[in-house]
């Protein structure tokens, strides 16, 4: 037997902030919420501080909110980070939903929680399937999004450009002890540190009764019992059209490394889709820029939501 491991989810705030050097005098004021959905299925959430959200931060598939820790500390405003369903501490996606990655199945669930807890927010911040699904709510509930960023994400983001990243989602169901989870992690990120790697899987994976690991994102879709593999991956091209008709501004947010899953031609597409939008390039981040860059993020979305030009 292995031995156990303890997790206090809100116990390790202290290791984000000495990782990036950031000042930390006090834990932050941060509690979970639940919010309920449709058919007795129930929406999880981080509210950070004690007063109004002014962000809302969506990560991306086989994430959790944890992912935006080091983001949050950062910034230092009151903020709402979702798991969104499937994911995290949330309940399952909707029953009528054809796959786990449908984004406007996802994106109705989002707006019941934005509604109720963070109706006045400055901005939505969607990374990978979160840029996907606030995409998705950007379109269906405008009175939601005031400003949106996407991180390292388009509607041009194909199985093939993805395929690393869901190749390692798909990889093994359960893992016989702590080691192995982390090593495959690490082999995943190798730009990463071992700390700031172990204490992600300590947020999104959960030790069992027979000490091994399983994630905490849900691997198979509710109406086929089938793994969501690249193959089943909806073709989210059809985005291009809702994304270039939203009015709200806009920012895209690029991770430059290789582990990116954006190209020029993503980028091209999306100036001319939104002519008037904005496109941040972060040298030093891949697809995860929250995790491999989060002060740079934090500065850019600090910037875009509320320096001089914003509202």
């Amino acid at each position: 037997m292995s031995e156990r491991i303890p997790y206090d989810e809100f116990g390790l705030f202290h290791e984000n902030a000495a990782e990036f050097g950031l000042s930390f005098d006090r834990p932050p004021t941060v509690r979970r919420e639940s919010v309920a959905l449709a058919g007795g299925r129930t929406l999880s959430a981080l509210v950070w501080g004690d007063t109004p959200p002014e962000l809302v931060l969506i990560h991306g598939g086989a994430q959790n909110a944890h992912t935006w820790d080091t983001v949050a500390l950062a910034l230092g405003r009151p903020l709402l980070a979702v798991d969104l369903p499937g994911h995290g501490h949330s309940g399952d996606v909707a029953p009528a939903a054809t796959g786990r990655l449908r984004a406007d199945g996802l994106a109705d669930d989002v707006a019941v929680a934005i509604r109720a807890l963070a109706p006045d927010a400055a901005v939505v911040v969607g990374m990978s399937l979160g840029g996907m699904t606030a995409m998705c709510l950007a379109d269906r509930y405008p009175d939601l999004v005031r400003r949106l960023v996407l991180v390292d994400v388009t509607p041009g983001v194909t199985a093939a450009k993805a395929k690393a990243i869901t190749d390692f989602v798909n990889g093994p169901a359960t893992f016989a002890s702590f080691d192995d989870i982390l090593a495959r992690t690490v082999q995943h990120n190798p730009t990463r540190t071992v700390t700031s790697l172990r204490r992600g899987i300590l947020h999104n994976a959960v030790q069992q009764p027979d000490d091994s690991w399983v994630w905490r994102h849900r691997r198979f879709t509710p109406a086929t019992g089938t793994t969501a593999t690249a193959e089943t991956r909806p073709d989210y091209g059809p985005l291009w059209d809702r994304l270039g008709s939203v009015r709200m501004p806009v920012l895209l947010v690029r991770g430059m490394r290789p582990q990116s899953v954006v190209d020029d031609a993503d980028e091209a597409e999306f100036r001319r889709r939104l002519p008037g939008a904005e496109v941040a390039r972060v040298a030093d981040a891949g697809h995860s820029v929250q995790g491999d860059t989060p002060l740079e993020l934090a500065a850019l979305l600090e910037a875009f939501s509320f320096g001089p030009t914003a509202p």
